[in-house]
């Protein structure tokens, strides 16, 4: 991830966030930067998914599971991403990223990510992501009774 001045913003608007159940959406708000742009002038393909790993935090954040990542030393890992680009997003245009858990095995869990813009779908992704210890993977339902 390189979007640390937008990690830090993120994090400081996650205090205070009320707890939700694990399978309601995440919603967050972004505009699109110059820097996030190519030379097409539109969001490079490769920041969308830097912009996934901010809609995964605010998910971990938004559902009780960060400070337990925290205090258990976690850490996240992407095992796969497949996205669709329909639309493209414009320097200053804002976008909201949804993410929301679709369903887990024991292993990975599965995420729908989409990009929207006044309405409009412009992305489209389905990750699946796990979370691995001192010792390896941690298994879903470890992390499931880690929320209780």
């Amino acid at each position: 991830m390189n979007l640390y001045l937008r990690l830090f913003l993120l994090l400081f608007r996650l205090i205070g966030l009320p707890r939700t159940g694990p399978l309601e959406e995440s919603r967050v708000a972004f505009r699109v930067l110059p820097n996030d742009c190519d030379v097409n002038l539109h969001m490079n393909n490769g920041r969308y998914l830097s912009f996934m790993d901010l809609g995964r935090v605010h998910l971990v954040a938004q559902i009780g599971l960060l400070p337990v990542i925290l205090r258990r030393q976690w850490r996240a890992a992407l095992g796969a991403a497949e996205i669709n680009f329909i639309r493209a997003l414009a320097p200053f245009q804002k976008f909201e990223l949804v993410t929301r858990l679709v369903t887990w095995d024991d292993k990975y869990a599965y995420m729908e990510q989409r990009f929207e813009s006044g309405g409009v779908l412009c992305a489209h992704a389905i990750v699946k992501g796990l979370f691995l210890d001192a010792r390896g993977k941690v298994s879903n339902s470890t992390v499931v009774a880690e929320l209780g």
